[in-house]
């Protein structure tokens, strides 16, 4: 009786590790079949959720300006390079944003793909109103030199305009779909979906512009560029391209100025930049405050509330349409 107990239990031991076994290589089987996602590596916001839009599921992407960090202030950290290496894409905006001398280096870069999102986009020069004339006015050699930098400066905020946008989005699927071929179709599809979203986006922005009554935008720095040439708008920096770049108390009494003979009616300020200097201009001429997002970076706090480009840049409408209309 004792022999076949044992023999009992022998069979069901082997009948269980046969059992584990097979389940052990569905496992393994499983996972080897699941598609690994494309690592995409983004360095400011909008290039971020341009390439999180097109590339859906089927791509890691990460950020390296960290979230309410000022793009403009940004740089590289060692982990940084790191990333880079490690990824099979890396998108940078380009257009002058960033420290590219510093990331696109070959010992940086390894295997990555690198593309400049913004390339192949007419780019605007730096306004000659933000160079520094010095406070009396008298200093040549500084006038030159900033004359010399402003021949080598361009505004990098091209994603304020959504038909560039749209072009941006396009540079996106078309390097997504160089890397990973088999899923081009994919890509295509999801950037011609969003390039719809950013179609209907900017129809918005020419039907209310259109009302408006005024066309002047007093802006903390001169990031709006693109955006007022679209829109046939007229933008008044308080600072240059910027936002760390501080205006000289003549530069100051001139926007204090143009606002009085303008009446104008609010002063725009950023979420990422202290507003102080817009504050000191609304105190001056009596206008309110608004906000106008250049959407370079949004806060972690914007982020769980679930805002993105398209939600922050229709703010920043419903704040144009107020400004420009009352």
């Amino acid at each position: 009786m004792q022999r076949l107990v044992r023999k009992g239990i022998v069979v069901m031991l082997c009948a269980a590790l046969v059992l584990t076994v097979a389940g052990c290589g569905n496992k393994a089987k499983s996972t080897q079949s699941a598609p690994d996602k494309l690592k995409v590596l983004t360095t400011i916001y909008p290039v971020y959720e341009f390439t999180r839009q097109v590339g859906g599921d089927k791509v890691e992407v990460a950020m390296l300006v960290p979230p309410g960090a000022e793009p403009h202030d940004w740089e590289p950290t060692a982990q940084d390079m790191v990333k880079i290496k490690e990824s099979k894409l890396f998108l940078y905006h380009g257009a002058g944003l960033e420290p590219v001398d510093k990331l696109l280096k070959k010992d940086v870069v390894g295997t990555a793909k690198t593309v400049e999102v913004s390339k192949g986009i007419a780019l605007l020069p730096g306004h000659s109103e933000d160079e520094d004339e010095g406070e009396d006015g008298h200093d040549h050699e500084n006038k030159a030199e900033a004359k010399h930098q402003h021949e080598h400066e361009f505004d990098p905020h091209v994603w304020l305009d959504p038909v560039f946008a749209r072009q941006e989005v396009r540079v996106i699927a078309g390097a997504l779909s160089e890397v990973d071929p088999n899923n081009k179709e994919y890509y295509q599809k999801n950037a011609e979906s969003y390039v719809q979203e950013l179609a209907k986006l900017d129809q918005e922005y020419q039907s209310v512009i259109a009302k408006a009554k005024r066309r002047d935008i007093i802006t903390s720095h001169t990031a709006f560029g693109y955006l007022a040439k679209r829109y046939n708008l007229d933008q008044v920096g308080i600072m240059g391209l910027s936002p760390d770049s501080e205006p000289t108390p003549d530069k100051m009494a001139k926007v204090v100025k143009f606002c009085r003979d303008h009446q104008v009616k609010y002063i725009f300020f950023e979420t990422i930049v202290s507003p102080k200097l817009a504050d000191t201009i609304a105190k001056e001429t009596g206008a309110g405050l608004l906000v106008l997002n250049p959407v370079e970076n949004l806060t972690e706090e914007e982020m769980r509330q679930g805002k993105n480009y398209l939600s922050v840049m229709r703010e920043n409408l419903a704040n144009l349409a107020k400004a420009l209309t009352e």
